[in-house]
């Protein structure tokens, strides 16, 4: 509801600026300055960098527009402390005391959440330089771009290297939580698995730490995702080297927090952030930044005398730069003074574009836009410029023309300049362990032999032969051995638990993907046919005697041409018995040589020589009617002879409900639990394990304690029928399933 408000304020103020900016137009200049608050944790680096920006802006704008008229902004200054309530108190004095007309801040997401609706409600525009905000009100614009915008590069990131699963680690805060939904939402896109998810508080101790990283390592994803405020995220990253997680295998990727300011980040943090990848907006190098980066550099170490050391600008103070440079440009646009009402501020800043610091400034929706990230490497002491990714063209090695897709050379934690594969079996190196079922009866899929002398067992089977290969195909080695479980053949869904209890690392074996059993264990792509089926028996072959030959034409038929041919010869002998002697002679002769010629037509055996067009005419189009009937003869006998040996006992599903018929299936199966969504009871169930048993089931029938016809996946009929190939058919339509698949815990596969 809040956005839907947002989208219908935010035109409608730069309608209102644009009618009240027309009644100004005529008037005096303005007179007496405009005060705008500035609310900024100066007790963070950031904050008071920030402040120094904001600074410089409105001094520039003012020296750049001297002598204009215009009014000077003045910057009214509170600290915000980093604590939402200070933050509130100060905003609320700021807007009762100070009566200034836009606040530019705060920096956090939970300051500003609270900040914005306090604007909205005083209708002081609230310029918030927060990297995200729960929701956008008419008078709060968002300054810095929102996190969720990165999301895409990070999966394109994984998506591009195949990695298929990975573990977010994020902050747990409103920051930290906010882009969960929009990540997790772009890596399914790429078909990519959050294997987990990690909240680590602000104020984690160590030995928490230590233990949730000892967690991760214990797992087999080796791709992590850090989403979390720099100081945190050093934190992190120190003790994941103590861990021996910034080696040889691990993947780090961290938001653009860590991107935006890594070059303003000690020595020793950057150490222990060795091989990691992350982002940051892309802001192209000028001679103009160069600028300001010099003169930031020397205002700051004026405004701070304690300080020595200062590292370039990063994005979000070139943001912070630029947002004073915007308010300033509004007020001088639409010749504000203290007197101006605020909504006309609002409108100003809305219509405001420039080419700034960091590009382009504009804002959509009250919203910055940002097209274009930067994909940066940290390596040694500092960061190092790897690609680009951009919305309509994916990652690049470049912003050339044809530029060509991926990355430049990434060095890896590890300095391992070679992409890792991304997941690894475990710390302790053992062999994967994969359950394999122990089952009566269709053994050319999965069978399990025990060996008395030796005290072992002996896997094989289609399924086996195909995880073989699968694994002897992969780009590295992976060992792995196999688990006969018993009494298994009934149920899969026990040999499933042991999966999703990490009892076991994965199950081999004839297992169909179901939506219930992909909610707990991860499937591979299906390697069989996918559906259901039935086999039912045939009717036996019956005799149709000596006038078999009569039974692919009806009576009617029969007698319909027998008709037709008398009547053609007739009318042939009609025409041509005047003019033709061969259609002359006795009368007997004359009979004779009708029914003769009419007849004859039926094997184009005719020799007499017609003498009329008009009969000609005639026999033509009779040969025509002819062939079509002795083709319809020859096929219709043609089935009577071959097909009705194949004719099924039963011919559809509704048959079975109809009649009440018992029917068959799979011991062990997900068939049942389809079957009584057909609506089968579940009385006439029968259960069998076996070829042998199913043949036995069908030869009896219903009647007889056998059933009528057996449902089962296709692979299991296929089988089957390869067996009893006679007296047995596959019928019915097919209802599709998902197949056999082999089964992880954990996406591996």
């Amino acid at each position: 509801p809040v956005m839907g408000v947002s989208a219908l304020a935010l035109p409608a103020s730069a309608a209102v600026f644009s009618l009240l900016l027309l009644s100004n137009a005529g008037g005096s200049p303005p007179s007496g300055p405009v005060a705008v608050g500035a609310l900024l944790d100066l007790t963070s680096d950031v904050g008071r960098q920030s402040l120094t920006c904001i600074s410089m802006a409105l001094e520039d704008f003012h020296a750049a527009h001297a002598g204009s008229g215009a009014a000077r902004v003045e910057l009214r200054v509170r600290d915000s402390r980093g604590d939402v309530v200070a933050a509130a108190n100060a905003a609320d004095d700021l807007i009762r005391t100070d009566r200034v007309q836009a606040i530019i801040g705060p920096q956090t997401s939970a300051e500003s959440e609270f900040i914005a609706y306090l604007g909205n409600h005083t209708h002081t525009p609230i310029l918030s330089l927060a990297p995200t905000s729960a929701a956008l009100t008419p008078f709060h614009l968002q300054i810095a771009p929102n996190e969720s915008f990165q999301v895409a590069p990070v999966a394109a990131i994984l998506d591009m290297f195949t990695w298929r699963t990975t573990t977010v680690v994020y902050e747990d805060s409103p920051y930290g939580a906010r882009i969960l939904a929009a990540l997790f939402s772009a890596l399914q896109g790429y078909n990519i698995r959050v294997m987990d998810s990690i909240a680590l508080p602000v104020g984690v101790t160590d030995d928490y730490l230590d233990k949730v990283l000892y967690n991760l390592k214990e797992t087999p994803t080796r791709v992590f995702i850090v989403h979390m405020h720099p100081d945190l995220a050093a934190r992190v990253f120190y003790q994941a080297t103590i861990a021996g997680m910034m080696s040889d295998g691990y993947i780090w990727i961290a938001t653009s927090t860590i991107g935006s300011v890594v070059e303003s980040l000690s020595a020793d943090k950057i150490d222990h952030m060795q091989g990691v990848v992350t982002f940051r907006p892309y802001v192209q190098a000028t001679g103009h930044i160069m600028n300001f980066t010099a003169r930031f550099k020397s205002r700051f170490l004026l405004d701070n005398p304690g300080i020595h050391n200062v590292h370039n600008p990063s994005t979000q103070l070139l943001w912070a730069y630029d947002t004073a440079w915007a308010l300033a440009k509004a007020v001088h646009i639409a010749r504000m003074s203290s007197s101006t009402p605020w909504r006309m501020l609002l409108g100003a800043v809305l219509n405001t574009a420039f080419d700034g610091l960091s590009g382009r400034f504009g804002l959509v929706n009250g919203q910055l836009q940002l097209s274009t990230h930067e994909v940066i490497n940290i390596v040694s002491k500092g960061a190092r410029k790897v690609g680009f990714w951009m919305p309509e063209s994916g990652i690049l090695k470049s912003l050339e023309t044809n530029s060509a897709k991926g990355l430049k050379q990434v060095l890896w934690p590890g300095h391992l300049a070679i992409a890792p594969k991304g997941w690894d079996v475990s710390s302790n190196r053992r062999p994967l362990r994969m359950v394999v079922p122990e089952k009566q009866g269709f053994n050319q899929f999965v069978e399990v032999t025990y060996s008395p002398a030796t005290n072992s067992s002996t896997v094989r089977g289609y399924c086996i032969d195909i995880f073989d290969m699968v694994m002897k195909n992969l780009p590295y080695p992976v060992a792995y051995q196999y688990v006969p479980v018993s009494d298994s053949s009934r149920n899969y869904d026990n040999l499933l638990s042991l999966v999703h209890e990490k009892k076991a690392d994965g199950m081999v074996g004839d297992t169909t993907i179901t939506m219930r059993r992909m909610n707990v264990v991860s499937f591979t792509k299906p390697f069989t046919d996918t559906g259901l089926s039935m086999v039912v028996g045939v009717k036996k072959e019956t005799d149709g005697g000596m006038w078999i030959f009569l039974q692919p034409l009806t009576t009617t038929l029969w007698i319909t041409s027998l008709a037709f041919f008398c009547f053609t010869g007739f009318v042939v002998w009609v025409v041509e018995h005047r003019i033709n002697p061969e259609f002359r002679g006795t009368p007997c002769q004359q009979f004779g040589t009708v029914f003769y010629f009419a007849f004859s037509t039926l094997v184009f055996s005719h020799k007499e020589k017609l003498e009329s067009n008009l009969s000609r005419f005639m026999v033509i189009i009779w040969l025509f009617l002819v062939l079509i009937l002795a083709s319809s003869y020859t096929a219709n006998l043609t089935s009577v002879l071959t097909v009705q040996r194949l004719q099924p006992t039963v011919t559809s599903v509704q048959d079975l409900l109809r009649n009440g018929d018992y029917v068959g299936y799979h011991n062990g199966s997900i068939v049942p639990y389809w079957l009584e969504k057909m609506g089968f009871r579940k009385e006439i169930l029968l259960a069998y394990s076996t070829v042998e048993e199913y043949s036995d089931a069908l030869r009896r029938g219903s009647g007889n304690g056998g059933v009528s016809a057996i449902f089962d996946e296709i692979p299991y009929l296929k089988a089957f029928l390869s067996k009893y190939c006679e007296g047995y058919t596959m019928i019915g339509p097919t209802y599709r399933l998902g197949g056999f698949a082999f089964v992880s815990s954990f996406g591996w596969l």
